[in-house]
């Protein structure tokens, strides 16, 4: 039951196919920026609820290089990614689709998630980060402790929420 919901928490994509250029071309209109911090600056955005991986983000940024809208200069040892007029036009051009894909990944979430969410799913992440890391020294009696503490925790969720 909730093995299921720990590793796979959401349905389908992530993000919607093709947007993820989007996001990374309004994010460089804010402020050039290297990889590292365009996934950061993604997963605060939208808090917690998408966290883009480097095999996403670097395929996207080497498009939108080859497309003429960013350019990449070598800064303190990193590929830093620069928003082109290019860049800037076609974002403009785009900007009623681009408010279309900020407004449903935004709607799934709301104004209320605030710092009390981004500590909840950060919380998730990091008891995930310690399972992986430990995982081969947790006995089976460890495992099923754990087991039994996470499906009590998930159905205290259900409760409190009041579905499933």
């Amino acid at each position: 039951m909730f093995g299921t919901r720990l590793y796979h928490p959401r349905h389908g994509r992530s993000v919607e196919k093709g947007a993820l250029k989007y996001i990374i071309l309004d994010l460089l209109n804010e402020k050039p920026s290297h990889g590292y911090e365009i996934m950061r600056a993604m997963e605060t955005r939208f808090h917690g609820l998408y966290s883009p991986s480097a095999g996403s983000v670097y395929p996207t940024l080497n498009l939108l290089e080859e497309m003429g809208y960013v350019t990449a200069s070598e800064r303190d040892g990193k590929k830093v990614y620069t928003l082109t007029d290019d860049g800037r036009k076609y974002l403009s051009e785009e900007s009623s689709h681009i408010d279309g894909i900020k407004g449903r990944m935004f709607g799934s979430c709301g104004a209320h998630c605030g710092e009390d969410f981004r500590a909840t799913m950060r919380e998730m992440r990091e008891a995930g980060i310690l399972l992986r890391k430990n995982a081969r020294e947790i006995t089976p009696e460890q495992w099923q402790r754990i087991r039994e503490s996470m499906n009590r925790t998930y159905r205290e969720v259900v409760e409190i929420v009041g579905s499933e």
